[in-house]
């Protein structure tokens, strides 16, 4: 989806057609931007950027609060349209997923038609513009769906991977963050055919196993299937104060608060937890994360917020240095029939 918040709100409210907007949190506060539109990206707004810098590029944009509730419904009319045409679709978030239409339930056997088809739906039916991507492999289609936006369609066929990887800048491959991309470069590997020009041995040694994912995909390689259903691996919340904390009281609260709220999301999808984790985040910007594995899963608020609690006192600087956020999360999730190691007696 094109700036999929941010459109929600101009498609729900006409009068911000045309106009910046921005959702995300307060620009007097410390709240981040969540979407722009494509008018507010022309004055360099982008996602995750300090709501006050955005005001600061922009002071005439509209700032909007998220209506995460509103996004998950329209989210879930666009995945109905998805089904329409394929069972094989694997939501990425909430507005983004990929869909396997090799077998599809219209009888189509061009997916550039099967695209178009599914943006023009959405269009009529949603009033929402979607670009789309087309290729052989998960990686070109991801790639071609970012070319063209907004209300894009590229597609890339087999015969086209090679060039169109070749051209491609290394950053736009996947999982290629800022950090991979400045050894990359130092190594003098700038583009999809720098890449492909080293050999599966010298990228292993440069990046482990990352190395040599990379080089499968410079040479069109990525066997990833579309997943229709995939299980979480770990559920959780945080908060971001809106002034520097050094009251412990406090990040206790919002600690409880976390996990409580996690707990929620651990009755919906019927599962408890083994290992908690609590992230902090200094004043400084310092963000620091601590971790507990206990010997049965977590299911009650008691034990959720004690450990959380002692992760907090006692393995963490909070009580000494001003604390911007905190947060509480779980993973190693534990199946309802699988066994469990009871507690001895005096442990």
């Amino acid at each position: 989806m094109d700036a999929f918040y941010a459109s929600v709100e101009q498609r729900d409210h006409p009068e911000l057609m045309g106009r910046p907007v921005v959702v995300g949190g307060d620009p007097r506060s410390r709240g981040v931007v969540a979407a722009a539109s494509y008018e507010a990206r022309r004055y360099g707004i982008r996602s995750a950027m300090p709501s006050r810098e955005a005001y600061r590029r922009c002071p005439a944009a509209v700032f909007l609060p998220p209506r995460m509730g509103h996004y998950v419904a329209v989210s879930r009319q666009i995945r109905a349209v998805f089904h329409e045409i394929t069972d094989l679709v694997e939501p990425l978030s909430l507005d983004e997923a990929y869909l396997d239409v090799t077998d599809n339930h219209l009888g189509e056997p061009l997916a550039r038609v099967i695209a178009a088809h599914v943006k023009a739906r959405i269009k009529a039916d949603l009033g929402l513009t979607a670009s789309a991507g087309v290729g052989p492999t998960k990686f070109i289609a991801k790639v071609a769906s970012d070319l063209r936006k907004p209300d894009g369609l590229v597609v890339i066929p087999p015969e086209r991977v090679d060039a169109f990887v070749a051209g491609l800048a290394i950053e736009r491959f996947w999982s290629v963050g800022p950090a991979t991309a400045t050894r990359l470069h130092a190594a003098g590997i700038h583009t999809g055919a720098d890449l492909r020009a080293r050999s599966a041995e010298e990228l292993r040694a440069l990046l482990g196993k990352h190395g040599l994912f990379l080089h499968g995909l410079a040479h069109g390689v990525d066997e990833r299937r579309v997943t229709p259903s995939r299980e979480p691996k770990s559920k959780g919340s945080e908060r971001t104060f809106a002034s520097d904390v050094t009251a412990i009281a406090v990040l206790l609260e919002s600690l409880d608060e976390q996990a409580d709220r996690v707990l929620r999301s651990l009755d919906k999808i019927e599962r408890t937890a083994r290992t908690v984790t609590i992230k902090v985040r200094y004043g400084d910007f310092t963000t620091i994360t601590r971790s507990r594995t206990l010997t049965t899963g977590v299911g009650d608020a008691r034990t959720l917020h004690e450990t959380a609690a002692d992760l907090l006192l006692n393995h963490t600087e909070a009580a000494t240095r001003p604390v911007r956020l905190v947060g509480v999360s779980v993973s190693g999730f534990v199946q309802e029939d699988a066994p469990t190691q009871l507690p001895l007696p005096g442990v």
